[in-house]
């Protein structure tokens, strides 16, 4: 097991992880120091504890809405594969571009065979 010091809010902390993750240890400290610091900016030193745990929440908040996005991304993906679920227009367009993208990847694998 690898140990990591790192530093968030100009304290260092010494971290045990996983033997090869000692540089995604130390850019994830990177990113919550810079959310600490913004945060401290904004409010001020309003002692250690409450300024980590507003860093925690905003972090949070953070993740949340990138899982929302996600799911709104598989919601579309799944209505794209449902059949029916494509006005005309928008099925003569996916046709025409998958048509555009195969016609594409011909004219690279004919270039491939040629070589």
């Amino acid at each position: 097991m690898a140990q990591v010091s790192i530093r968030i809010n100009g304290r260092s902390y010494d971290i045990a992880c996983d033997d090869g993750q000692e540089e995604r240890i130390q850019a994830l400290s990177n990113y919550v120091d810079e959310r600490v610091k913004e945060i401290s900016g904004a409010v001020g030193q309003i002692g250690e504890q409450r300024l980590l745990v507003m860093t925690s929440l905003l972090i949070a908040d953070e993740l949340g809405n990138a899982h929302e996005q996600l799911e709104t991304c598989r919601q579309e993906q799944v209505a794209v594969a449902e059949p029916g679920s494509l006005s005309a227009a928008e099925s003569d367009a996916l046709a025409e571009n998958m048509e555009n993208m195969a016609a594409r990847i011909e004219g690279i694998a004919a270039k491939l065979n040629q070589h």
